[in-house]
């Protein structure tokens, strides 16, 4: 799998848009005023690819004042990212129809009155990109890169970004990524877990925090960081793509590599890691068998190492990592996994009745029972053993979302549509 192209950009906050008290209806320059140029010298014969090659051409050529303008337009719409309360930007293409959408407490909406021509808002997409970065983009058809907002008070605001084609045009996502980590406590892990998460009681092992795509795996992996980073003398290296959260050092050396910034690849990252005298290896996101292939070895060398799964599930998370290998290497991959993994964290956000979100998670915590079901292929047996763990602060997610629902933060109804085991919370709810 090609490593795509990380790197960061600073926006410029001269012409950034004011606060919320005073900020205007409207960008602080007209993205259909200062694209028409361009437009104009753009065949109208020109589509695709080829198109979308002219317009780097031609951002190419434009001034410092004109990045800065179009930047400026950016930066308006990811200010009010905060007024909306919204975790997620999106803009660009056929997709979006012009507008402008925000994901609000899990729900996109787009903002109303605004409409941006899909053709000046592929100008201002390259426009915020980096010569390197428009080339990558061009050659893959995706770009994922962090982007940096000097805000009002003077601080700066970073966001996860990922650009890509739609129907021949770009678009843009992009996610806030919070300043302000999580403190551990709220995490309301079972002590036996807080141990296994810390270097002080764990030196090696592999803990896989998981779920979809915007299940808040990020932020509880940087929790995680933050609680190690405060309390052992260590060497922590961060591999990820992009660097989201920037850990100041506490007790702690902390390193940062972006993928296709600082090194090429997680694999490349995670094995140079291993000469630079780490204590914690931290690989964001296990996405292809070589990947993870390597974060057990990295395991199996005697580091403590942290990693993300796109999974809902502990059980789903073993089976992946099994699935993802070939048949003739999938019986090592068992031994070596029972042998090296010692957490797992699967979560998700739930709608409640607030109107907001709250975490529920399910927690896998690795004894002799569980190594030795993961080494026998008989993982359908870990999900009674996580049921009968609480003691040692095992739980499963129907375990904690029939909590959630006793104590009044989300619906019955909510607790059944995200449950893994519709069966099993039934069951929950009729023997309450």
């Amino acid at each position: 799998m090609m490593t795509q192209q990380a790197e960061t950009l600073t926006a410029t906050s001269q012409t950034a848009a004011p606060q919320t008290s005073t900020r205007s209806n409207t960008p602080p320059y007209a993205l259909e005023d200062l694209a028409q140029p361009l437009l104009a010298q753009i065949p109208r014969s020109a589509a695709g690819v080829e198109r979308q090659r002219l317009i780097a051409g031609l951002v190419d050529e434009q001034s410092e004042e004109f990045h800065q303008q179009m930047q400026s337009i950016l930066d308006y719409y990811l200010h009010l990212m905060e007024d909306q309360e919204a975790s997620d930007i999106d803009m660009g293409a056929n997709g979006c129809a012009g507008k402008v959408w925000y994901r609000v407490h899990g729900s996109k909406n787009p903002l109303e009155d605004i409409t941006l021509p899909m053709l000046a808002t592929d100008i201002m997409c390259q426009s915020v990109l980096n010569t390197k970065q428009r080339e990558y983009l061009l050659q893959h058809r995706n770009l994922d890169f962090s982007y940096s907002l000097d805000k009002d008070d003077g601080s700066a605001q970073r966001f996860r970004a990922d650009m890509y084609f739609d129907m021949d045009h770009l678009a843009l996502n992009m996610r806030l990524i919070q300043n302000d980590i999580r403190p551990f406590k709220e995490l309301q892990l079972h002590p036996e877990v807080a141990k296994a998460l810390s270097l002080n009681y764990y030196k090696s092992g592999l803990t896989l925090v998981t779920g979809i795509t915007g299940s808040g795996k990020s932020s509880t992996l940087d929790t995680i960081i933050d609680a190690n980073n405060r309390t052992v003398h260590s060497h922590i290296v961060i591999i990820a793509s992009p660097v989201e959260l920037e850990h100041s050092p506490k007790r702690s050396i902390v390193r940062h590599r972006e993928v296709g910034r600082d090194v090429r690849s997680f694999k490349d990252g995670a094995v140079e890691a291993l000469r630079q005298d780490p204590d914690i290896i931290v690989i964001s996101e296990l996405r292809d068998p070589e990947t993870i292939m390597t974060a057990l070895e990295v395991s199996d060398s005697g580091h403590k190492t942290f990693g993300t799964l796109h999974t809902a599930s502990a059980i789903e998370s073993i089976d992946r990592i099994i699935g993802e290998m070939p048949p003739s290497q999938q019986r090592r991959v068992q031994n070596r996994l029972a042998d090296v993994l010692t957490c797992v964290i699967s979560q998700k956000l739930i709608p409640s009745l607030d109107g907001r979100r709250v975490l529920a998670k399910e927690v896998l915590l690795v004894n002799p029972s569980v190594q030795a079901a993961i080494r026998n292929n008989n993982t359908g047996e870990i999900y009674q053993m996580m049921q009968e763990g609480t003691v040692f602060g095992m739980q499963t997610m129907e375990q904690d979302l029939k909590q959630l629902y006793d104590t009044g933060l989300i619906s019955r109804t909510e607790a059944v549509n995200h449950a893994n085991n519709k069966k099993r919370i039934e069951q929950l709810f009729e023997f309450s």
